[in-house]
């Protein structure tokens, strides 16, 4: 259940640290750029902070919620999906969004062999 913890704590800080700033974008002036849709924007970010809060929920106690690891993957794909087809069909450049998806990729990944390892090791216990 180590790897389960770190991974999980690993995917939380990374997004505090990746989606805090984006809440200042605006209040930043100069040269921030206008959002389009700030409803959209700020709502996404908002709910992926919550989700962030679901990480670390199971990085501290990965047997009791278990059951949400295959969520915090459909979590990870519903970013990587569409950024991977919108990036194929050339509607996202290689950028901070194109390179956050793929990370998002990366920690879908990782959570898939958490679940699947934790799963044997509580078959085991």
């Amino acid at each position: 259940m180590k790897f389960v913890r770190i991974i999980f704590a690993l995917a939380a800080a990374f997004g505090f640290l990746a989606l805090i700033p984006g809440l200042f974008v605006e209040a930043g002036g100069g040269s921030s750029p206008v959002i389009a849709g700030p409803e959209y924007y700020y709502g996404f970010t908002a709910l992926a902070l919550v989700f962030q809060l679901i990480f670390v929920m199971i990085a501290f106690d990965p047997d009791r919620y278990h059951p949400l690891i295959p969520i915090a993957i459909l979590e990870k794909l519903s970013f990587f999906l569409p950024v991977t087809i919108l990036y194929a069909q050339d509607r996202v450049a290689m950028g901070p969004v194109f390179y956050g998806a793929m990370i998002d990729g990366l920690f879908m990944l990782l959570f898939a062999l958490a679940w699947w390892l934790s799963r044997k090791a509580g078959q085991a216990s």
